[in-house]
């Protein structure tokens, strides 16, 4: 693929990821093993409240096409093909679930030095379909995504995003829900090593004249082991650590806490992941 100016859905990604990634309430468990053939199978287990499901993953890679089936405790089927080059400069994503024929869903990615362009059409009874485009470099881009229902003729979604991407630091600012909504983002690496990182994020929606200001950052204790927290204008404050208790085997412990209601229960998250 080009080096261009990415996908529309990059554009803010490196702040969102800080502040939202890995923080979980629910305690999860994944295992993943290779067979001999090449195929990467990977077990989850999750327990959210008193509700416990499960799902098993199989992976593989055939020259330019990778094949992902998973089958989950509801006895429900998802696939997903994605063929890299199948056409020049383009990644073509197919996926469906089984029994639900029509979930079904097409997405073809195109990739330019100068622009990138996303259509996904969905398999429904009401087809719908997104299209997303950025222009730019790697250090700024503009683009913007919308949504079309092709049975009422109105328009699902439509957004705007601006991005200013530089080796330690990173700025985006979206205009989304239909205009109704303003983000603006800002991610900075503290040090050259790049352990500690801090980001702040602003979100303003105007038709409830509601401001929601979030503050958070990372850091790496050591080789093996990160800390990261947020804290928005709300009162709530999360906070997780990450451990690499084996080779590519990574222990999650999360929180989060009502600052403004102490007595409330506070939420609490762990993960492990084992991988081989």
């Amino acid at each position: 693929m080009s080096k261009g100016p990415g996908l529309y859905s990059d554009i803010g990604k490196k702040a969102r990821d800080l502040l939202t990634k890995d923080y979980s309430s629910d305690q999860k468990l994944t295992v993943s093993s290779y067979s001999t053939t090449g195929v990467a199978l990977t077990s989850t287990a999750v327990k959210k409240g008193g509700l416990s499901t499960g799902d098993v993953a199989a992976l593989y890679k055939y020259k330019n096409t990778l094949i992902d089936v998973k089958l989950d405790t509801a006895s429900i089927i998802s696939t997903t093909l994605t063929f890299t080059d199948l056409f020049p400069s383009t990644k073509t994503i197919a996926s469906f679930k089984l029994p639900d024929y029509s979930s079904g869903k097409l997405e073809v990615q195109y990739f330019h030095d100068h622009a990138t362009i996303t259509s996904v059409a969905t398999l429904k009874q009401t087809p719908t379909i997104d299209v997303s485009a950025t222009v730019g470099t790697p250090n700024i881009a503009i683009g913007g995504d919308a949504g079309y229902d092709t049975t009422s003729g109105r328009f699902t979604k439509y957004n705007v995003g601006l991005s200013f991407t530089r080796p330690d630091s990173s700025a985006s600012i979206i205009f989304g829900d239909k205009g109704d909504s303003i983000n603006a983002s800002y991610f900075h690496h503290l040090d050259q090593f790049k352990k500690s990182v801090a980001v702040a994020e602003i979100t303003r929606r105007f038709s409830t004249n509601q401001n929601t200001i979030t503050v958070g950052g990372s850091f790496a204790i050591d080789p093996l082991t990160q800390v990261k927290a947020r804290l928005n204008n709300r009162g709530m404050l999360g906070a997780l650590l990450q451990h690499e208790i084996f080779p590519k085997s990574v222990l999650t412990i999360s929180g989060e806490v009502d600052t403004k209601a102490l007595d409330k229960k506070s939420k609490f998250g762990l993960a492990i992941a084992l991988k081989p």
